[in-house]
């Protein structure tokens, strides 16, 4: 959590996607994920403060209603699915993700594409159901948005902005699928002093430690952490 709070503030913003596989390793997905959202919630507080009202509203119309159609799809696999296939999904979605990071980090941002509404629709409900299973939503949202190169801040204040109300959607299905019991909701309680801590710490790491190196150690404790999740999942 700490790691995701780091991302937060701004520094590597790929430590966001570590959380709920590092905790799942130890713990069944649908909790590492409760206990990750109430923490969430409370780090989108200050994002969605800071960049209200300057994201680029006609990509909203689009990606809003489709996060929020996903978070649905997302909450009917959770109740669905098994615990180890749930673990063995999270551990695809992780690796993706991993590969997903390199592809972007070798290849720069695409050129400028078109305003879609069927691209950002399809994007940004794959993003809801990712997002509910594993609070792993950036990268399918990212096919679409990375191309639109929108201006700098309207890019930011989008994908803050997006993914706070998707999150704050994400605890109706998740209180209905009784994940907020009192173990976890105590432990995000227990955490909660991390999320101010991790946004500072993010802000002052920005000016003083590579992010290419801490970017290399969040992507390989993803990578063991995706690797390690197939193998309960789907091989052991």
């Amino acid at each position: 959590m700490l790691l995701t709070a780091i991302g937060k503030g701004g520094f590597a913003g790929a430590a966001g996607g570590v959380a709920v596989p590092a905790m799942a390793v130890v713990l069944p997905v649908p909790q590492a994920a409760a206990i990750s959202l109430i923490l969430l919630c409370a780090m989108d507080l200050s994002g969605l403060k800071a960049w209200w009202g300057q994201w680029d509203k006609r990509e909203m119309r689009v990606i809003v209603p489709g996060g929020i159609v996903g978070v649905g799809l997302g909450a009917l696999l959770l109740g669905i699915l098994s615990p180890r296939m749930v673990a063995g999904l999270l551990g695809v979605i992780t690796l993706s993700f991993v590969g997903y990071r390199l592809w972007v980090t070798r290849r720069g941002l695409p050129p400028a594409e078109p305003h879609s509404v069927v691209k950002g629709a399809v994007c940004s409900a794959a993003s809801g159901i990712t997002s509910t299973l594993a609070h792993a939503g950036a990268p399918p949202l990212q096919i679409y948005m990375l191309p639109r190169r929108l201006p700098r801040a309207t890019f930011a204040a989008t994908n803050v902005v997006f993914f706070g109300v998707i999150n704050y959607v994400k605890l109706v299905p998740y209180g209905a699928l009784g994940l907020f019991d009192w173990t976890n909701l105590f432990t995000s309680i227990a955490l909660l002093p991390l999320c101010p801590i991790g946004v500072h710490l993010g802000i002052w790491l920005q000016k003083r430690i590579s992010e290419v190196v801490f970017y290399r150690i969040v992507v390989w404790a993803l990578l063991a952490s995706g690797c390690k999740l197939i193998w309960d999942g789907f091989l052991a």
